[in-house]
C-alpha cells in the first residue's frame, strides 16, 4: 500500500513538472543590445543592417510579446525575421503573409 501510494505520487509530480514546468516558446532570451551597441559579425566588424533589424523587432511576430533569439530567425523577402523560439519559425512559415504585416522591418 505504501509502495502504491509512493508511485502514484511519484508520478503526479512528474506529470505536474510536464504540464506546468516546461515554458516552451516562453523561455527567456538574451536580452537585446541597447541602440547605442552596434552588433557585431564573426569576423568582429559592426554589422549595421543586423543590428538595426535585431533592434527594430523586438518580439516575436508569432508568440506576440515574448522576447526574440538573434539565433531563431529566417530570411524573409530579404530582410531577416527574429523568433522566440524553432516552432516559431514553421508557423511563420505557412503563413507568412499573416506575420510580416505587422514587422517593422516590413512597415514603410
Amino acid at each position: 500500500m505504501k509502495n502504491a501510494r509512493m508511485k502514484i505520487t511519484i508520478i503526479v509530480a512528474v506529470v505536474g513538472l510536464l504540464l506546468f514546468g516546461l515554458p516552451g516558446c516562453k523561455k527567456e532570451s538574451e536580452p537585446v543590445p541597447s541602440p547605442n551597441t552596434p552588433a557585431k559579425t564573426a569576423g568582429g566588424t559592426p554589422a549595421v543592417a543586423t543590428a538595426v533589424a535585431a533592434i527594430a523587432q523586438t518580439t516575436c511576430p508569432v508568440m506576440d510579446g515574448n522576447p526574440i533569439d538573434k539565433n531563431v530567425f529566417v530570411e524573409y523577402k530579404g530582410q531577416k525575421v527574429y523568433f522566440c523560439c524553432p516552432a516559431c519559425v514553421a508557423k511563420f512559415e505557412a503563413e507568412p503573409e499573416k506575420y510580416a504585416a505587422n514587422l517593422p522591418q516590413f512597415k514603410k
